[in-house]
């Protein structure tokens, strides 16, 4: 099976996939709201999100000084239209997994899509 296109390899990452699905749901974000959000270390975090940065799929914000600097975080237009490819592309991956790797549609029983599947 080849890769569906919009696939972004960057993206796909568990905690860079977390990262961008919560951002893109917000206009800005703190650094603090994200880290507690994805529980989180500031190293880890803050790793994932220069990641982001350098691909230009985020900017990132340093605003105030000393005990009240604060980092804030949000999608670029590239990175929100990458974000969407992707998400485009695991649907596709998904969908075309066929009967028995497909989740049951409400008021299918579970068993169902395997029993179709055997016959």
């Amino acid at each position: 099976m080849s890769t569906p296109s919009g696939f972004d390899e960057l993206i796909h990452p568990a905690t860079r996939l977390s990262v961008v699905a919560l951002l893109a749901a917000t206009e800005w974000a703190d650094f603090p709201f994200i880290r507690e959000s994805l529980s989180l270390s500031d190293s880890a975090l803050s790793k994932q999100l220069h990641t982001l940065e350098e691909a230009g799929y985020l900017e990132i914000r340093k605003e105030g000084g000393g005990r009240k600097r604060r980092t804030r975080v949000r999608l670029t237009d590239r990175g929100r239209t990458a974000f969407e490819g992707h998400v485009a592309a695991l649907r596709a991956i998904v969908e075309g997994a066929g009967p028995e790797l497909r989740a049951p549609q409400s008021g299918e029983a579970v068993g169902a899509a395997h029993a179709e599947a055997g016959r």
